[in-house]
């Protein structure tokens, strides 16, 4: 993997999981704006968008274990 594309996706997925997961909570929890694209977990009931945020935080941390595991192993295959 190019290292341009590993620390765009790296980024994307970083950005992704922080604004859909606790800036979600965050959004709900504390200001009083209606949900937008960006926090979309919000447009779910209470209990729900916490649940949907907090699994939306999970799947990008995951997504950045798995390109980091794989950017390590193609680093050291070249190097």
């Amino acid at each position: 993997m190019n290292e341009a594309w590993y620390r765009l996706a790296m980024l994307l997925t970083l950005i992704a999981g922080v604004w859909e997961g606790p800036m979600a909570i965050i959004f709900r929890a504390f200001t009083d704006k209606g949900p937008n694209a960006l926090v979309a977990a919000n447009y779910l009931p209470a209990p729900w968008c916490y649940v949907v945020a907090v699994a939306a935080a999970a799947v990008a941390f995951a997504v950045i274990a798995v390109l980091d595991t794989r950017h390590k192993r193609a680093m050291s295959a070249a190097g």
